[in-house]
This record gives C-alpha cells, structure tokens and sequence, in this order.
C-alpha cells in the first residue's frame, strides 16, 4: 500500500520543504521555462499506462507516492528486456529530488549489469 503524505495541522508534509519549493518554481519562472518543461505533458496525447513492447534493455524503479505504480507482471510484458525493477519504501514523482540518494542507488544497481 502507498505511503500517504502527513498531514499536520492542515499543511501537507513531504521530504521537500517549502524553500525546496520555492526554489525550484523561481527557477522555472525566472528562466522562463515552465511552459516548455511542461510540453510533454500537454503533447503526450497517448494512453500511457498501455504496455508497449520496447525492446531496448529497460529498468523501473517504483516509488510509493508516485502516480502509477507498476506491477512487475506489467512491466515484464510492457518491456521484454526488463533488466532492473525494483520497489521502493519512500519517494514519488520527484524521486531525484525528494529521494536523491535512493533514486542514485537505484540507478546503479539498474544499470550494473550492462558495465
């Protein structure tokens, strides 16, 4: 089951704290790249949680507050080449920046077999 966020005293609580944040919307704002960050998601017209059959070698990595978690068993037909899944105890959609040194320990150990 995911982890839920705490929430205390009517604010949300997360590994990010408000200067996080705000940092990271100043910077999106004051280089002026919020709207092309954003495109994918506004191009991206296509069902997203359809398998589809990539047969580049892949790796997953799933975080408990992120969006969609995977299954291994769709995972494993989405991509023929699975290499790497694993499931992780924190984290979410900002894995690399709430979680920097899971999401870099998870990138090793996807990525040991092909050195």
């Amino acid at each position: 089951m995911p982890s839920e966020p705490e929430i205390l005293e009517g604010t949300l609580q997360s590994a990010l704290t408000r200067d996080d944040i705000l940092d990271n919307v100043t910077l999106y704002w004051l280089t002026n790249t919020g709207i092309s960050a954003a495109r994918l998601y506004w191009e991206n017209k296509a069902d997203f949680f359809d398998a589809k059959p990539i047969t580049l070698p892949y790796a997953i990595s799933v975080f408990p507050d992120e969006l969609y978690q995977a299954p291994r068993s769709w995972a494993e037909r989405a991509y023929p080449k699975l290499i790497y899944y694993g499931r992780l105890d924190k984290g979410g959609h900002f894995a690399a920046w709430e979680q920097p040194e899971l999401f870099t320990a998870e990138l090793r150990a996807a990525f040991k077999s092909l050195r």
